[in-house]
């Protein structure tokens, strides 16, 4: 029996390889198709995945927890300094190194919250300055009668001059003599022509005072 099937090989072996070579083809090359398919589809889905996870939420901003301000006067390092939101004059003042020999702690009132871009001036104890308020907002940002406005020279009275950091009674009535004598304030440079006033206080008292 054996033997009529080897027969039946050798007498029709071209028939049986041929097809069977094709047979073999087609399988390898359905394989390798569907083989490279999928390794098509792992790779989108690594890239996909690397994709969300390089994408990072934007750091939020903390400009809103700090603050700048400007210290002047007798401190030991007068500069601008930033410091957290909520901060007080005391701290602008330590940063600023503390309060020079010659500061006149009476002038300034330590527990006063700062504001963002403000203004700390410590006058010393030749000027003889009550406590004042020393911390304003910019010029810009406060409306008129409301703290951080600005004082008309022309129209202030000996009171109103004293609420500005650095000018004590003294020299807001040396103020008022001068407007007197001299009539209306043309610019606040003319502060300069006030007798005590120099150069140095007259940059100190130019950001609350306007001629309007």
């Amino acid at each position: 029996m054996i033997e009529k099937w080897v027969q039946i090989v050798r007498d029709y072996k071209w028939q049986i390889v041929v097809p069977s070579g094709i047979i073999v083809a087609i399988a390898t090359v359905f394989l390798m198709g569907q083989t490279g398919h999928t390794e098509e589809q792992i790779s989108l889905t690594e890239l996909a995945s690397s994709s969300e996870q390089v994408v990072e939420k934007p750091s939020s901003s903390h400009s809103e927890s700090q603050l700048v301000v400007d210290v002047k006067g007798a401190v030991r390092k007068p500069g601008i300094y930033h410091l957290s939101a909520g901060s007080r004059l005391h701290d602008a003042v330590e940063a600023a190194g503390g309060l020079a020999e010659t500061a006149d702690s009476k002038s300034i009132n330590l527990a006063q919250k700062l504001s963002d871009e403000g203004v700390v001036y410590v006058a010393t104890k030749e000027e003889a300055v009550s406590v004042v308020p020393t911390v304003t907002t910019s010029p810009a940002s406060g409306d008129k009668g409301e703290k951080g406005s600005l004082i008309n020279l022309n129209t202030a009275t000996e009171a109103d001059l004293q609420t500005i950091s650095g000018i004590g009674a003294k020299r807001a009535a040396d103020i008022i003599a001068y407007r007197e004598s001299n009539g209306r304030f043309q610019s606040v440079d003319d502060l300069k022509n006030v007798s005590g006033i120099g150069a140095k206080s007259l940059e100190n008292i130019r950001p609350y005072v306007t001629v309007d």
